[in-house]
């Protein structure tokens, strides 16, 4: 338990409250606490066999979120250009088609 509140404090951020507001703090803490919820949903559906399965949610974060890609939104559906060079296309492909179905 305690190696999910370090998680969760280190890598979203959920130490930090650094408004005036306690309101303002506590939407901050339910956005990081709703994060944590949907990677963990992420690494639980999306990632299965993969190398991934395992990784920590600042690993996940840095490795399949903060990729470069070209965004093109229609009226229907949204496109993702990633880059030839992407190391992890092939897993993030595979997660976001699971997490699809």
């Amino acid at each position: 338990m305690e190696n999910r509140i370090k998680e969760c404090q280190a890598d979203l951020f959920a130490d930090r409250t650094p408004a005036p507001t306690m309101r303002a703090n506590q939407l901050r803490l339910w956005l990081s606490s709703f994060t944590y919820v949907l990677m963990c949903a992420v690494r639980r559906i999306g990632l299965v066999g993969t190398d991934f399965e395992r990784a920590t949610c600042g690993t996940i974060r840095l490795q399949l979120l903060k990729i470069g890609a070209l965004v093109t939104v229609s009226v229907r559906r949204v496109k993702l250009a990633f880059a030839s060079a992407c190391p992890a296309r092939d897993v993030f492909v595979l997660a976001q088609r699971r997490l699809c179905q």
